[in-house]
């Protein structure tokens, strides 16, 4: 899901200083500046703050714009300066603080950012800006409730702010409350109904809900609107692989990939896809590329490799493979539940010892483990000869409805492809 927030050439002081006596001059070129970057001409705007600065080096708005065309241009550090000198010479100026958390989320200094956006809230309370933004932090530290509570504020202050709207439906989505979440999108729709990302925000909780007919009609809009989104070809991609179109999905995940070769996940979906249209070479392929991206999102891609290159004869070389990279798999707990899974295909883990590290307390993780446990022990009888059994796993599998996980899509695959 995508966040919307204020895009920060918005957070610009407009004041229009007075062109008065010694401050003529200064207050002209900021002025000016002020109109240009309004305007969008970027160089121009920093030229005139420039000048205004060189006359007048006391003048924190003109340090504060500046340092928005900075932090728009790249250069995260020099804008951090320009909110430093805002901050030195105007201490109550609740914008530079805004803006100065920005740059330092950028820079993933999470608790700076918060104490910035604390601090101008304590400035100016009725700021819809800093509570928006501390409202885009607060779940990257995990404090869901936090961002909600923030957005709640916003709201307060400007009812018709559709972003706040989005972002607060995505954080209720998050905490797992698909209910709540929906009227919050559909109300930012309602005040901005030409925002891509709330169509694929408000499609994503549809297709979570199992409402795929809604979720596609979402995802159709949001790509209509924004035909260089490759997430939300992704998703629509996961939509209709879920109604059983795999040449659908298949296509969106190819346009998803043209859009953005280096995003992991659209390389996981597609070799999924593949993987159940039972184009093994091709599906290793994608899923060797998935591992090439994301360090951390490795696990189930080298699983998958196993099991095709096992299907392929290259049952030693794959263990192997598979091992070393236990081995030095990213910081994963000893005797997890990828590594049972893991060692069950390598033959180190019995079945008995897999369904037993697949029962747990929450329900809804022991369903999802059984799931895939019963995934996997069949995969194995089927690999060894053995169909009637694999059969019965890849039911039971089938048996848990955990429609959304890889591997029962792989189960109801290898039981068609048993069926007479």
């Amino acid at each position: 899901m995508k966040t919307a927030s204020i895009p920060l050439a918005a957070l610009v002081s407009i004041l229009l200083l007075p062109v008065c006596a010694n401050a003529l001059t200064a207050a002209g070129y900021y002025n000016r500046g002020v109109e240009k970057q309004r305007k969008g001409d970027l160089d121009g705007a920093m030229a005139d703050y420039e000048r205004a600065l060189e006359l007048n080096p006391k003048d924190a708005n003109a340090y504060s714009n500046r340092g928005v065309i900075k932090r728009d241009k790249g250069d995260l550090a020099g804008a951090l300066a320009d909110y430093e000198s805002a901050i030195k010479f105007n201490p109550k100026m609740a914008l530079a603080y805004v803006n100065r958390g920005v740059i330092k989320r950028d820079k993933n200094d999470l608790d700076g950012a918060i104490a910035d956006y604390n601090r101008a809230i304590e400035l100016a309370p009725w700021d819809v800006s800093a509570y928006v933004h501390r409202g885009l932090v607060n779940p990257r530290k995990g404090d869901l409730d936090g961002a909600i509570a923030d957005y709640d504020h916003a709201l307060e202050l400007n009812p018709k702010d559709a972003s706040s709207y989005n972002n607060r439906g995505i954080a209720k989505s998050e905490k797992g409350d698909l209910d709540r979440a929906l009227p919050d999108y559909d109300r930012a729709i309602e005040l901005n109904p030409t925002e891509a990302n709330t169509y694929n925000n408000r499609g994503v909780v549809k297709y979570k809900k199992g409402d795929l007919d809604g979720a596609i009609a979402d995802l159709d809009r949001s790509i209509e609107l924004d035909p260089k989104d490759a997430n939300a070809r992704n998703n629509r991609g996961n939509a209709k692989r879920d109604q059983n179109d795999l040449e659908g999905a298949l296509a969106d995940y190819n346009s998803a990939i043209d859009l953005d070769p280096k995003q992991a996940n659209t390389y996981l979906s597609r070799g999924n896809i593949k993987n159940v249209m039972r184009r093994w070479a091709d599906a290793a392929t994608d899923y060797q590329r998935t591992c090439e991206l994301s360090e951390r999102g490795q696990d189930y891609p080298r699983i998958f490799i196993w099991l095709i290159r096992a299907r392929l004869g290259e049952t030693e070389a794959a263990s192997k493979d598979l091992a070393d990279y236990l081995a030095k798999r990213w910081k994963a707990a000893p005797g997890d539940w990828v590594s049972k899974v893991a060692g069950h295909l390598l033959g180190t883990v019995t079945e008995a010892d897999l369904f037993a590290a697949a029962a747990s307390p929450n329900a809804a993780t022991e369903r999802g483990q059984y799931c895939e446990a019963w995934y996997y022990t069949g995969l194995k009888k089927l690999l060894a000869g053995d169909k009637p059994t694999a059969a019965a796993c890849f039911k039971k599998s089938l048996a848990t409805d955990q429609k959304d996980f890889f591997e029962y899509q792989f189960a109801a695959a290898e039981l068609k492809a048993l069926s007479p």
